[in-house]
């Protein structure tokens, strides 16, 4: 690459939004140069090596409503390698283990009373018949969940869930976020008794691999270890991108980089516009892997709301993708970067999340610990407000042929790889239709 190169489209960020970009793009004939700041592509999807494991740095599933990943998986020919298996959900509450999921696991569950129970369940049913929140849009989720469930049975289930995930923003989460999220669970399912989650054979690497390898066959170039430093505008265009010292030219760039990014790395955005993309709130994620000699529960995922634990759940992967060795486990601690265990040491991070785990299987001792991961993410979780597309700027930016955007724009959709798929693809057809 040198400074006189010029693409049909230049796409920031190898995450799973921008490796579609490319990939449509090159897919339609056109020239395009994907650009990553980090050593390995794929985002959040990324894979490292575990302790001989290709493993994906902050866990992934798989829904029976991915459509957009299911399309993509058939073009690139990996459907194949798409695998379903039955699930099972607990919760660690008081001291105990409950199975949930199911309506015999509601209907048994000592903490909730007959009224509240089915409360719970006609919740879950109206969650998976929804095609249109705009009722529900402008309440928070504490709002809406109590006005369904009563005082009582939302601080029995969710209220510790909310604040060991949001913390100060526990009041302000988007009713319409927690739904649609409660929709995609609830219609991915085998049977009303059965939960069915999807991964892929290889994990998320399969996915990232096979689009990296796509792009380049089909002409585009692929540039890890290369953080965009500035988006360039001429006049009312965008004309390009300085990648370090390097200009790049380009008349159509589409930004998958975090939103909290964007008002540095495009200095011509009015400034009322960047006010608006610095207005976006967002935590981070200090996500600890564990692989363990046994097991913790038979759940693939427990939500952890005793009132002694400092995490929101235990995220047992090798219940959904097998392994031949050992068991991996996922603990994330979700938190606003100004929360004091964002400072803590791994170490400390590590302690105290292995005291969750032997808390939920006190059979479970340090000796059982093969090894252990911790991954941390800045900006790895919007805030979404009711009414929060009101808050979003934008895709298409004032500047023709420069679209932005990051997960927050799947809203109510919370982040996934189905939904980076889709609005990757869609931003790509929207720059094409500008070449033509």
């Amino acid at each position: 690459m040198t400074t006189s190169d010029t693409y049909d489209l230049i796409v920031i960020g190898a995450g799973a939004m921008g490796l579609a970009a490319a990939y449509e793009a090159a897919k339609a004939g056109s020239t395009v140069a994907l650009f990553e700041a980090d050593n390995v592509p794929g985002g959040m999807a990324a894979h490292f090596d575990f302790d001989g494991l290709s493993l994906e740095r902050y866990y992934h599933f798989i829904c029976k409503t991915d459509y957009d990943s299911f399309e993509l998986f058939k073009e690139l020919d990996i459907f194949d390698k798409l695998k379903w298996r039955e699930t099972k959900m607990g919760y660690y509450y008081q001291g105990a283990l409950y199975e949930w999921g199911n309506p015999f696991a509601l209907l048994g569950f000592p903490k909730l009373n007959l009224i509240e129970k089915i409360r719970y369940g006609l919740l879950a049913f109206w969650c998976t018949r929804r095609r249109s929140w705009d009722k529900v849009e402008p309440l928070t989720a504490p709002e809406w969940l109590k006005a369904w469930l009563g005082e009582n049975g939302y601080n029995k289930l969710w209220n510790r869930l909310f604040y060991l995930k949001f913390y100060d923003y526990t009041d302000k989460i988007s009713a319409t976020w927690i739904g649609t999220r409660i929709r995609r669970i609830g219609l991915s399912r085998k049977s009303l008794l059965q939960e069915e989650l999807g991964y892929l054979e290889g994990g998320t690497e399969t996915l990232v691999s096979a689009l990296v390898s796509k792009i380049k066959t089909l002409g585009g170039h692929v540039s890890l270890g290369a953080p965009a430093t500035e988006i360039v505008t001429d006049g009312a265009y965008v004309s390009g991108v300085k990648i370090g010292s390097k200009f790049v030219k380009s008349k159509n760039v589409i930004s998958t980089v975090p939103t909290p990014f964007i008002s540095k790395l495009v200095p011509s955005l009015p400034t009322e516009l960047k006010s608006n993309y610095d207005a976006i709130p967002n935590i981070g994620v200090a996500c600890l892997i564990f692989k363990l000699k046994k097991s913790v529960t038979e759940n693939f995922w427990l939500n952890t709301i005793d009132e002694s634990l400092a995490v929101p759940g235990i995220i047992e992967f090798s219940r959904l993708r097998p392994l031949k060795d050992g068991h991996i486990v996922y603990v994330p601690y979700y938190m606003p970067t100004d929360n004091d265990r964002w400072t803590w040491t791994d170490d400390d991070l590590l302690d105290e999340a292995f005291g969750a785990i032997t808390a939920a299987n006190p059979s479970i001792n340090k000796e059982d610990i093969l090894a252990t991961q911790v991954s941390r993410l800045k900006y790895a979780q919007p805030i979404c407000y009711p009414n929060f597309l009101d808050m979003l700027p934008p895709i298409q930016t004032p500047f023709q042929g420069l679209q932005i955007a990051d997960t927050c724009y799947y809203y109510p959709e919370d982040r996934g790889i189905s939904e980076s798929i889709g609005l990757g693809r869609r931003m790509a057809k929207n720059a094409l239709l500008r070449n033509d």
